[in-house]
């Protein structure tokens, strides 16, 4: 997945999700978890976006960090340092 904005942008949107949202980060994990199963991830951010209200740059920002979690999780090195 390519990352349409920098490492910093992406930081600093992800520190700003639960003032801008009312929810926590693991909150739209879990969303996302139950949520329906798409898998491109312009997808999951277009739903996410549209069902949740929020921006395509949040909603984009937290479909990146969810997906570079669980690759984390299951031991698949990160592309991005």
């Amino acid at each position: 997945m390519s990352v349409t904005h920098s490492p910093e942008t992406h930081a600093l949107l992800l520190a700003r999700i639960p003032a801008v949202t009312g929810r926590e980060l693991q909150d739209w994990f879990d969303t996302l978890e139950k949520g329906p199963a798409l898998t491109r991830c312009s997808e999951r951010s277009n739903w996410l976006a549209d069902e949740h209200g929020l921006s395509h740059g949040y909603a984009s920002a937290i479909v990146h960090e969810f997906d570079r979690r669980r690759r984390n999780r299951s031991g698949v090195p990160s592309q991005r340092s």
